[in-house]
């Protein structure tokens, strides 16, 4: 089994930065791939941003230059770095990780991310 863990959301201002961290545990053998989603009230869960064990990176055209993904392979740990945060960034972000063995999806409980004045 694989946990995920997420911190470091909260209430920040339009125009503000937060950075998330999801932390993987247990079986971290069976992960290559870890993300981010969200969701917000009403809508689906979307992808935000996506990065490999070797560094590469995806994200959606909505957080383009403003979301920066990362990760420390030695700590089991991925990063969300948010920046010019938005009203519609508001949402619940959820660490996601494929299990290359199984083929489920690992998820956190995710962490509420508000951006309102």
């Amino acid at each position: 089994q694989v946990q995920l863990v997420e911190s470091g959301g909260g209430l920040v201002q339009p125009g503000g930065s937060l950075r998330l961290s999801c932390a993987a545990s247990g079986s971290v053998v069976r992960i290559d791939v870890m993300g981010w989603y969200r969701q917000a009230p009403g809508k689906q869960r979307e992808l935000v941003a996506a990065v490999t064990s070797g560094g590469s990176t995806s994200y959606a055209d909505s957080v383009k230059g403003r979301f920066t993904i990362s990760r420390d392979n030695a700590k089991n740990t991925v990063y969300l770095q948010m920046v010019s945060l938005k009203p519609e960034d508001t949402a619940v972000y959820y660490c996601n990780a494929p299990d290359r063995v199984s083929g489920m999806h690992h998820w956190g409980k995710g962490t509420l991310v508000t951006v309102s004045s």
